[in-house]
This record gives C-alpha cells, sequence and structure tokens, in this order.
C-alpha cells in the first residue's frame, strides 16, 4: 500500500480530552453541527408517531441540516431525537464534469461546499472534507496501531440508571418511522455489544432493534455478520448471551461499528486509530461489558439461546418496504442508562441516501479500496455510489498503471472481482463496476456517462451467479435469498486498448490559460458565484 499524503495522516500531536472531540462524544458532536449550521434545533411540537420520521425523510430528500427534536408529544420530558445524523448537506453533486479530476480545475476532494459535513464528523474531519479525504483517513486508521480503550470509573452515560422493575424502554420516545412499519424502532442508529463466551473477540456490530415491550427488543443477527457468528456461539453452549446496545454513540465508535472489519478484530481500538485518542468505556452494571462513556442511552441485557420473535417489516436500506416481517431474535434488557435530556439518534431508512449509504457505504468502500490495495492492484479509489443505495461498487484502475498486467484487460477485471467478492466488504455489496481512473467514482453522473459511453453489452458484463452475497438485495429470488448466492455481477467499463477519444468538455477542450480567465471572469460575465 503506498503512503498517505501528509495531510491524510492519522493525528500525531497530544488529542484533547476526549468529551471535547466532536467524534468521541455524541454531545459534542450535536453540538458542533449546531454551530456549523449543520443541524437546526425543532422546538415546536412534533410527535414520534410518523411523525418525526415523516420530517427525517424530507430532510434526506432535500439534503436540509439534521432536525434535533426538542419537543416531542410523548416519552419522558426532555427526552430528544436526532433525525439524518449523517445525511448530505446542500443540494449540488459534488463535481459534474466528467474529466475534472486529471485536469486540476475542480476540487478533487468533491467537497461541495460541506455537502459531507456530517459525515466528516464522525471520523474527525473538517465540514469541508470530501469522499477521498475521507475513505483514505478510514483506510489509514485500519492500519494504525491500535489505540485501545481507556477505562474510567463512570461517565455520561451513567447520568441515570434504570435496573429491574425500574426499566420501561416506553419511557423514551421511540418512533414509529414509516406507516409500513410492523412496530417502533429503538435502535436504527446503534451498534450491539456482544463478546465471545472465550473472551476473545469483543464485536460492535450495527442492526436494528424494534421495540417489543417495555422491557424487550427484537431484531436481526444474521449468522454471516459479526452479531450473528458470535450469538452463534453462545448458541452452541445453550447460554444465553450477554449483550448492550449503545444508543448517541461516539460518532467514529459507529462508524467503525459499521466497518466491514474482518472476524475476530475488536473495533474499540479501531475507533482510538481514527480519532487519534482512546475512546472512554465504562462497565454495565448487570454484565462485564465495556460501553462508550460518552454514550447517550446505552441498554443492558442478554439475548436468549433459541427465543425468537416477530420482527418488521421495516422500510429498508435498498428503499423498499415489504409486507410481512420475520421471527428475528429477542434482546432481554435488565438496564438502562443515559445522560440527563438524552438524544435518541434515528434513520428513517429507504430511498438513498441516509444513513445505510454514507456510513455503511463509506465504510464498505474503505475496506474494499483497502483489500484491493493489499492485493497489489492497481487500485485508485472504490466508492459506493450513495444512489445505488449500496448495492454497487465503482472502482477506478489507474491507466498508467494498466500494462502492468499483461493479458486482457479483462483478465484485470476479473481479479479485481475476485479479490473484492472474497472479502467482507464484497459480500456486502451485489454488483461490481470497473472504470478508468478519469472519472470520479464519487460523482454519479460520471459513472453513468461511463456505463453508457464505455460498457459493451456483450462482453462487458460477468455474471456470478454462485458467488456468496448479502441475502438483502430485493431482486434475488426466494431460493437465491435462502441460499445466500446469487445476483452478483461485474460490469466492465475500461476504455479498450489503443482507445483515441478525448473528453470534450470544459476542462478537456480548452487551453489552461483560457480556463483560468473563464473562471475568474464568471461573475463578471454575469453569472452567479459557483461555491
Amino acid at each position: 500500500m503506498s503512503a498517505l499524503p501528509p495531510s491524510l495522516d492519522l493525528p500525531s500531536s497530544p488529542a484533547p480530552a476526549p468529551s471535547s472531540v466532536p467524534a468521541l462524544d455524541f454531545r459534542a458532536f450535536v453540538a458542533r453541527l449546531l454551530a456549523d449550521g449543520d443541524a437546526i434545533t425543532v422546538a415546536r411540537p412534533v410527535d414520534p408517531h410518523l411523525e418525526v420520521g415523516a420530517i427525517t425523510r424530507r430532510v434526506y430528500e432535500t439534503a436540509a441540516p439534521a432536525p434535533l427534536f426538542t419537543s416531542l408529544t410523548s416519552g419522558a420530558p426532555g427526552c430528544r431525537i436526532l433525525g439524518a445524523p449523517a445525511g448530505l448537506n446542500g443540494t449540488g453533486p459534488n463535481n459534474t464534469d466528467p474529466s475534472s479530476t486529471s485536469q486540476g480545475d475542480a476540487d478533487p476532494n468533491g467537497t461541495g461546499g460541506g455537502r459531507y459535513a456530517r459525515l466528516a464528523a464522525h471520523v474527525g474531519l473538517g465540514r469541508q472534507a470530501g469522499p477521498r479525504e475521507i475513505v483514505e483517513r478510514l483506510v489509514a486508521a485500519m492500519h494504525a496501531e491500535p489505540v485501545p480503550p481507556r477505562v474510567v470509573a463512570t461517565g455520561p452515560c451513567k447520568q441515570n440508571v434504570l435496573t429491574g422493575a425500574q426499566v420501561d424502554l416506553e419511557r423514551f420516545p421511540v418512533p414509529l418511522l414509516h406507516q409500513e412499519d410492523g412496530g417502533r424502532y429503538f435502535g436504527t442508529y446503534g451498534f450491539h455489544i456482544v463478546r465471545t463466551p472465550d473472551g476473545s473477540w469483543t464485536s460492535w456490530s450495527v442492526a436494528r432493534t424494534m421495540l417489543r415491550d417495555a422491557t424487550s427488543l427484537v431484531g436481526p443477527a444474521m449468522p454471516q455478520q459479526h452479531l450473528g457468528m458470535v450469538r452463534e456461539q453462545w448458541l452452541r453452549r445453550g447460554e444465553r448471551m450477554p449483550w448492550a446496545m449503545v444508543l448517541g454513540a461516539p460518532p467514529a465508535a459507529l462508524a467503525a461499528a459499521g466497518m466491514p472489519l474482518p472476524a475476530g478484530v475488536s473495533e474499540d481500538g479501531y475507533v482510538g486509530a481514527l480519532a487519534g485518542a482512546p475512546v472512554e468505556v465504562v462497565r454495565a452494571e448487570t454484565n462485564d461489558l465495556l460501553v462508550p462513556a460518552n454514550s447517550e442511552i446505552v441498554l443492558e441485557g442478554w439475548v436468549a439461546a433459541e427465543e425468537l420473535a416477530p420482527e418488521g417489516p421495516m422500510g429498508e436500506y435498498h428503499g423498499y418496504a415489504f409486507p410481512e416481517g420475520r421471527l428475528q431474535p429477542v434482546f432481554h434488557v435488565e438496564a438502562v442508562t443515559f445522560r440527563d435530556e438524552p438524544i435518541l439518534p434515528v434513520c428513517a431508512a429507504g430511498l438513498p441516501p441516509e444513513e445505510n449509504h454514507t456510513i455503511w457505504g463509506t465504510m464498505v468502500s474503505a475496506a474494499a479500496l483497502d483489500v484491493l490495495r493489499r492485493a497489489g492492484l492497481p487500485v485508485d479509489f472504490a466508492w459506493c455510489s450513495y444512489e445505488a443505495a449500496t448495492c454497487w461498487i465503482v472502482v477506478s484502475v489507474e491507466r498508467a498503471r494498466r500494462s502492468e498486467f499483461a493479458g486482457p484487460d479483462g483478465e484485470l477485471v476479473d481479479r479485481i472481482a475476485d479479490v473484492l467478492f472474497a472479502s467482507h466488504a464484497g459480500w456486502l455489496v451485489p454488483k461490481l463496476i470497473v472504470v478508468d481512473d478519469d472519472i470520479d467514482v464519487t460523482d454519479v453522473s460520471q459513472v453513468v456517462w461511463a456505463l453508457a459511453t464505455r460498457h459493451h453489452p456483450q462482453t462487458g458484463t460477468r455474471l456470478r451467479p454462485d458467488t456468496p452475497g448479502i441475502p438483502m438485495v430485493p431482486y434475488l429470488t426466494p431460493a437465491e435469498a435462502a441460499a445466500g448466492r446469487g445476483g452478483k455481477s461485474v460490469t466492465d467499463c475500461l476504455l479498450p486498448p489503443g482507445f483515441q477519444g478525448r473528453t470534450a468538455s470544459f476542462a478537456g477542450s480548452f487551453p489552461a490559460g483560457l480556463r483560468q480567465r473563464v473562471l475568474a471572469d464568471w461573475t463578471a460575465y454575469g453569472f452567479p458565484a459557483t461555491g
């Protein structure tokens, strides 16, 4: 793996106290968003029954600031909800010129005036950071020395402690987010904490949970994901699994929990490497798990070995809501700890972009880029287009290095697919698109242009019907979903050898001096200023 530019290196100077770092404290994160105009306070009364979900969906679809609801019509006084914690800001694409990334006239990070500000705050970057800077930050942390968490005696999440008969999940404003949902979802932007029976691996895993009753939740734990892998070890012993769930987690911890790191790797050390300081953790009240001290709400309890209950349906990350739910594991809550005036973050899943795409998709992009680079492949970048709902990933190849592979270009594309689909990141994304590096893969308009003009219908598509993949993709047949195979493909959009065409565009068709003069005189021509 090549060295990163100095501007992308992880922090090396002494870090400030975690309580003052937005990436390590959800309350500081919310304060930063409000101060930067990336969030607004909604002070008028709002109903958690659908109204919170409707407003949050509208926020995603208009790229509006995140709404902090402070006057909810249900739940205990003082409880708050933050919608769209990692939604996008602004309305314009980050870059629209198909040749700009190689010509130098446009911002190569595609910052778009803070379009990715909420996502950047999760990983300790400034609000102007763009996709490349964010992904490279994530990749660098994967190769940095893990920074173990710091165990503290107590923390903000212990300001209120309810145990036993005091536990009542109904005291929180648990929202019904879509009218199609089979119930109210407590956990849409949090993560589970579980540990293997031998104590060798502690997993922080993102997965949703639906309110079942005042003391229990129900939600998925797929066997191919880390939460399901750990649960399977407890199942084999016939024992219930100690468990905790964190809501309003330190943002870097939430990002790490959504990263497809290898099985057996504990995410807590990755959080410290990513944020430049250890995440503070405190012991749970009812078991030996360690939970982030600077969290808003922590649920503690256990998961029975065999117990299942109906969960869902729910509006999903791929943009559809189905009419029926499924039987899923039950999470019993024995204790709840929370900050004063707790903030419950929510993701109203559905049409992109929302957090399943901005957080999960970005984490998948970083893991995929890393695995391809480590294989020695001439890969420039990898990106799960948010608009594609984490159902495709676009990989750009360094054209200058294509000659290193003596065989046909198709062999290079197949090699990229083999390496990617063998990884956990590749298991999560069913479709791979390969382009040259003159395409900015973070701009979906350029990807569409490449698909339309560079993909040969007869020779450019490779089907992978026997490759394992996530069973939640809507187009899979019932048999494919049950088998966990099928529906995967590779789309070759590499330019053919000897291609003589030149991109006809502002960046590609005019002398540099003229371009600079046009940009300098843009407002003098009568056009409005651009960002």
